[in-house]
């Protein structure tokens, strides 16, 4: 059996950068949309919501947006940053809740409290793996920013059976570091029957 859907949500922008027209939205940033397209050829229904306000996360603003997708075991989450973030918190605080794989690209989880609202205030849940079918798996680069660098720590000590792949030269994998919006790592990762 193989996914019928994946949710990617981006990562938290800056506010110059989420008002500056001349920049795509969060959800169509970096490789976002080339992710979406790839995975839609390859008969993935792919979504990338658009939470409004990300540049100052709030939880609850975040989770009403997310959960008006069609979650299920059948589905893949992506999370950049953040999201990434924000998909390790959802999951722990909805253990019910059964999905297809889970990749956390380049994540943070605010380990230096950067974001004025308790974003990640939450008991991370140690089998976290075990509500997926193949896996969770942590896309990082060694040097990352340091907040990303000590979340990357933070998940591997907190989550048990997580899947570490690292990358050289990506930085954050945004646009500006990795220098394209192809991302066949990631989608590879995705179309993977673990």
């Amino acid at each position: 059996m193989k996914a019928k859907n994946c949710v990617v949500l981006h990562g938290r922008p800056g506010e110059d950068e989420y008002y500056d027209l001349n920049q795509p939205s969060a959800s169509n940033a970096h490789w976002l949309g080339w992710l979406q397209n790839s995975l839609l050829v390859n008969d993935i229904h792919c979504s990338t919501p658009e939470v409004p306000f990300a540049f100052e996360p709030q939880y609850e603003l975040w989770k009403k947006e997310f959960e008006r997708y069609d979650i299920g075991k059948d589905t893949i989450l992506v999370g950049h940053s953040t999201g990434a973030g924000f998909i390790v918190r959802w999951l722990s605080q909805n253990k019910d809740v059964e999905v297809y794989k889970v990749i956390l690209v380049g994540p943070y989880v605010d380990p230096f409290h950067e974001i004025k609202e308790d974003f990640f205030d939450f008991e991370y849940d140690r089998k976290l793996a075990q509500q997926t079918k193949c896996g969770i798996t942590i896309f990082f680069f060694f040097f990352d920013q340091e907040s990303v660098q000590v979340s990357a720590k933070k998940l591997l000590e907190e989550i048990d059976d997580i899947k570490y792949v690292e990358f050289k030269n990506y930085g954050h994998f945004c646009f500006e570091d990795m220098k394209t919006i192809e991302f066949p790592e990631l989608l590879k990762e995705c179309l993977e029957n673990d």
